[in-house]
């Protein structure tokens, strides 16, 4: 009896182990086929990730690559619009007329009549006879003269700084030489043997009064590019060189110069001009007074 219940015991226990094995074995068989399909399923997202990655750098590189094809494909395009840009321009400057290059400076040789506001009478020791010697008007020659001269024009601007075209602004270096007597009876002084050495008086010698001056001024010269040029000084500087000297031995005496001409060109290079100039000093040289006019013509060569 003992040993019935025993094994109705052990029989009952089997079989509790065997429903609970049962129960439980499809629990962990379960859970273990999870974790499988997720392995999986993380292994094939990080494959397609990488293949992704790999498609993204192909991708970028044959970017860059269509990029370069592209640009030396529109390299020859940008060379062929410079190129007929090039033949555009070369076809529009062939077609505007030549231009001569101007030759804005010039050399000219002038001459004329110059006449000075007063005579030299009574103001020269050297020239001046009867001033020196009585205390009279002397003989110092006349106040006109004939004079020859030269000077450069230098061209420095084309349309007078901007506030005027076609007026060109020069700068110009002139002189000239006046001869008023050739054949001036001197003072004692002008003897020879002088008056000084031998006590008594003698023929004097002849002596040459003149004067030399020596100019610089702007010119404004308008209706540039045609023929007949028109011009004026407004004022410029002048020196004056006389002689025979003053009394006080002065030979200089500056002073201002204006003036005002006209020049055409007669052929190529080759100018004819006219001008009238004035002198003031604004004061006496020790008693010689420089002040005075000139007119006459000029020659010009432009270079």
């Amino acid at each position: 009896m003992t040993f019935t219940k025993t094994k109705l015991a052990l029989g009952i226990a089997s079989a509790t182990l065997t429903m609970a094995g049962a129960l439980i074995s499809p629990q962990a068989a379960a859970h273990s086929k999870a974790e499988r399909v997720a392995e999986a399923a993380n292994s094939r997202a990080e494959a397609l990730e990488a293949q992704m990655q790999q498609m993204s750098q192909m991708m970028q590189s044959m970017q860059a690559e269509l990029n370069r094809v592209k640009a030396e494909a529109a390299r020859p395009a940008a060379d062929s619009e410079k190129v007929q840009e090039l033949d555009q321009w070369m076809a529009t400057v062939k077609s505007e007329p030549v231009k001569a290059k101007s030759k804005d400076n010039m050399v000219f040789f002038r001459g004329g009549y110059g006449r000075n506001d007063h005579k030299r009478d009574g103001v020269s020791i050297y020239s001046d006879v009867a001033g020196s010697q009585l205390g009279l008007p002397g003989q110092n020659g006349d106040n006109e003269a004939w004079y020859m001269g030269a000077g450069f024009d230098f061209s420095v601007n084309d349309n007078l700084f901007g506030l005027m075209d076609n007026t060109e602004v020069l700068a110009e270096l002139m002189f000239d030489w006046k001869e008023f007597s050739s054949a001036t009876q001197g003072n004692v002084l002008a003897q020879d043997p002088t008056f000084l050495a031998t006590g008594q008086m003698v023929p004097t010698r002849e002596v040459s009064v003149s004067q030399f001056t020596i100019s610089a001024a702007p010119k404004i010269k308008f209706m540039k590019g045609s023929n007949f040029r028109p011009w004026v000084i407004p004022v410029g500087m002048a020196f004056h060189v006389i002689s025979p000297p003053s009394e006080s031995i002065t030979v200089f005496n500056p002073g201002m110069m204006f003036g005002a001409g006209a020049d055409y060109k007669i052929w190529k290079d080759i100018y004819v001009g006219t001008d009238a100039r004035y002198h003031l000093t604004g004061r006496n040289g020790d008693g010689v007074n420089t002040d005075g006019f000139t007119a006459g013509g000029y020659i010009g060569l432009g270079f």
